[in-house]
């Protein structure tokens, strides 16, 4: 690594006419990159899309600026475009890596424990608490929007295949895995609650409100916030946080970050990479495997 680098700094000096405090920057940076390799006991061979996300991680949690992580950023890109170029790797992993963007919000992320405190906050032992206890437990499970929620019809539930169907942003149609625990409190509330709320009136929602229609955003908001406190979890959450808990879940228990990206609907991976800034676990395996209520 040290000789690889050596030669590049020296491409930069000759070939590129850099100078001297930009080529120390990208030396300084290349060294911290190749010590966490070596601490992570890898060679510049076995780098992937996953190593550097890893990487730019801890950059993050050791508290480096977004500055620095950006530099670090357009260093590493030109480094392996480098070495791509002159035929010393054959894949660049830099290849669909972004650069932070300034400012960018990192809603807050709830622990395993405060989910499954979360989850068992409602009363189940009315229509109403077991509706809440069944659109917790597909938020978490899913990591739906909660105007996917809202909108989810009957016709969208394929709990005898463990899928639900969904239409996100841009009218865009993906199908989700459903773990059991979420497939046993749906056919509760299908089964024991949604049939009361209906009045025996029609609606194609799954989830309804007292007068049998489906349940607004601002409802399903004020409900979370009721449990939230309930579960007596001391943190700003939104509906959107159990979006973000179960991205984070189940990265760190071995999700691929592709699979990730399929699951919430994203066009672009470089938005699911916010997810990453909480794992170090390899990402190895998909949904079923990963997810911890599954």
């Amino acid at each position: 690594m040290q000789n690889v680098i050596a030669d590049y700094l020296h491409y930069l000096q000759i070939e590129r006419g850099l100078t001297a405090n930009t080529i120390s920057s990208y030396h300084q940076d290349l060294k911290a990159f190749s010590a966490y390799l070596d601490d992570q006991q890898l060679t510049l061979k076995q780098v992937d899309q996953l190593t550097i996300l890893n990487y730019l991680n801890t950059l993050k949690e050791a508290g480096k600026s977004r500055r620095t992580v950006t530099r670090a950023v357009s260093t590493l890109r030109r480094f392996f475009q480098y070495l791509v170029q002159n035929d010393q790797l054959t894949v660049d992993p830099m290849a669909e890596i972004k650069a932070p963007k300034q400012g960018q919000y990192l809603p807050q992320v709830l622990t395993v424990d405060e989910v499954d405190a979360l989850l068992d906050a409602p009363d189940t032992g009315n229509k109403y608490g077991i509706r809440d206890r069944a659109i917790l437990e597909v938020m978490y499970a899913t990591g739906l929007r909660v105007s996917e929620l809202v909108h989810l019809k009957l016709a969208d539930l394929h709990l005898d295949m463990g899928l639900i169907q969904t239409l996100g942003k841009g009218n865009k149609e993906r199908i989700i895995p459903i773990g059991d625990v979420a497939i046993q409190w749906l056919d509760t509330y299908l089964e024991k609650s949604r049939p009361v709320l209906l009045k025996q009136r029609q609606s194609p929602y799954v989830f309804l409100n007292a007068h049998g229609s489906g349940l607004s955003r601002q409802s399903i908001w004020q409900k979370i916030q009721q449990y939230v406190s309930l579960a007596g979890i001391r943190k700003h959450v939104t509906p959107h946080t159990l979006r973000h808990s179960f991205a984070t879940h189940i990265l760190e228990n071995g999700a691929d970050l592709r699979i990730v990206q399929e699951l919430l609907g994203h066009s672009d991976i470089s938005t699911t990479q916010i997810y990453t800034h909480i794992t170090r676990k390899r990402l190895t395996e998909v949904y079923k495997k990963a997810h911890p209520r599954a």
